[in-house]
């Protein structure tokens, strides 16, 4: 074998390749042009399919699934050429650049904001971050936070959704989609849990712990350390700390904040009792109305794939030919379909892109459902 001429013979193959891609893509601006002038979709899912078929059978066996791929990137490539053509014309990218136009400049300082818990909750010190000067309602539940937000009490909503520890807040995802609510802004909290009592109680007078199911899975590790104690789940840290500090009883106990311990009047008998140290969680802030404020540059999607070999991989191999980074790929169960998911991205790209815009128009016509969840920017 000789390794140059070898390398050589590769050269001048990815010579003739380039210029036969060239020559091919100019086909594809034809083509856009032909169905621009006669109404056609950009997507010709038939067509593909059989062009995929006739390739597979150029090559010798153990080269077909190579070669799909392969040109499964070059029809997402060449449908992104043929988008930024056709200047975009789909609904999507239209009303994401109606929000953008509508929206006020600047995020606003103050306004009426559903939280969940109560005074010290985590979604308060979030909501404070992000507002200036909100005007917050409490409530018991995420259900009655976005009850508010659609029956037009609060202009916004503050939730969590997502920890560094636990994961997910799937009952958040589920009622964005129930709601068809937007993100629009984004913030980041440092999650310290404490141990806090009533003055005077000892570690060993301890009978049962409250705190939020997150909460608690975030303390895992410390919490066996404690024999004989009974966990309860509560709807929130912050209601654990005020249940303790207005029980009267010297054999409770609730993980919460040192904020709430001040609040409340309770003690720390052991602070910064989560498993990891780096325990971070991600608020969101949502409304009812698609808001995009300038400097948007995450959007968070959900997508429904066709249960295939491959659905997955045309999704990623448009991203990758967009050159638009993936900062969360995550999968939940559809719950009316066995064994089947919904998709969730979040992706690192601007709002004025014309990438982001052509993966705008192209991605809900190869997915069996999706949802645009919102474009943000996430304060730090």
């Amino acid at each position: 074998m000789n390794l140059e001429q070898s390398r050589k013979t590769i050269d001048e193959i990815d010579s003739q390749l380039t210029k036969l891609f060239a020559e091919r893509m100019s086909c594809a601006a034809e083509i856009a042009a032909y169905k621009k002038e006669h109404n056609l979709p950009v997507l010709d899912a038939g067509r593909e399919r059989q062009k995929l078929a006739a390739i597979s059978e150029l090559v010798p066996e153990e080269l077909e699934n190579s070669v799909r791929c392969l040109y499964s990137l070059i029809f997402s490539l060449s449908r992104a050429y043929q988008h930024r053509l056709l200047g975009n014309d789909a609904e999507l990218p239209k009303k994401i650049a109606a929000a953008i136009e509508q929206t006020p400049n600047l995020f606003p300082p103050k306004a009426m904001v559903a939280c969940q818990g109560v005074e010290g909750a985590y979604s308060q010190i979030a909501c404070e971050k992000l507002f200036q000067a909100p005007n917050i309602l409490y409530f018991s539940n995420f259900e009655a936070v976005f009850s508010a937000i659609e029956k037009g009490l609060c202009q916004y909503g503050i939730i969590p959704l997502e920890n560094s520890t636990a994961g997910s807040v799937n009952k958040v995802y589920d009622l964005m989609l129930q709601h068809e609510f937007f993100i629009v802004r984004s913030t980041r909290l440092k999650v310290d849990h404490s141990l806090l009592v009533r003055p005077g109680t000892k570690l060993s007078d301890i009978r049962e712990v409250y705190s939020h199911e997150q909460a608690i899975g975030q303390c895992q590790e410390f919490l066996k350390t404690l024999p004989n104690v009974q966990i309860i789940r509560c709807e929130n840290t912050a209601a654990a700390a005020k249940f303790v500090a207005e029980s009267g009883r010297n054999d409770v106990a609730a993980l919460a904040s040192r904020t709430c311990g001040a609040l409340y009047g309770l003690t720390a008998l052991a602070e910064c009792v989560q498993d990891q140290g780096n325990n971070y969680t991600r608020f969101i802030c949502i409304s009812k109305n698609l808001e995009i404020y300038p400097g948007a540059d995450r959007t968070s999607l959900r997508m429904v794939l066709a249960h295939k070999p491959g659905a997955l991989y045309q999704v990623l191999s448009l991203f990758n030919a967009l050159g638009i980074n993936l900062n969360k790929l995550e999968s939940r169960p559809i719950p009316e379909r066995d064994f089947e998911f919904a998709f969730y991205f979040d992706l690192d790209t601007s709002i004025y892109s014309p990438d982001f815009l052509q993966l705008m128009a192209e991605l809900p016509g190869i997915c069996e459902q999706f949802s645009y969840l919102g474009s943000y920017s996430e304060v730090i």
